[in-house]
């Protein structure tokens, strides 16, 4: 099993910045990618950003591309979000999320709140 914990949630103005924080722990040699989700009140959770362990390779949401960077530690224990020019629309709890070479095959964190003011 893979456990995450979320962090780096909080309050910005708009045009702000944050970065998120995942730190995974376990069975972390399984790990195949590790990603965000964003779930805002009344919508269905959306892909943000993902990261695949093989190559480095980053996926980003249309929606985000160009303001957010996903990245990891050389470890692979930690995935950060890093978040600029941030707007009210990318309010909502972010989800950190991992696929691993495994059964089960997929893992998510608790969840980190972020509220962009306007």
């Amino acid at each position: 099993q893979v456990q995450l914990v979320e962090s780096g949630g909080g309050l910005v103005q708009a045009g702000g910045s944050l970065r998120l924080s995942c730190a995974a722990s376990g069975r972390t040699f399984t790990i195949y990618t590790m990603g965000w989700f964003r779930q805002a009140p009344g919508k269905e959770r959306e892909f943000v950003a993902r990261i695949s362990r093989g190559d480095g390779s980053t996926v980003v949401a249309d929606s985000v591309k160009g303001r957010f960077t996903i990245s990891t530690d050389n470890a692979w224990n930690t995935v950060y979000l890093q978040m600029n020019s941030l707007k009210p629309d990318d309010t909502a709890v972010y989800y950190c999320n991992t696929v691993v070479f495994a059964s089960p095959n997929e893992y998510w964190g608790q969840g980190t709140q972020v509220t962009v003011s306007s």
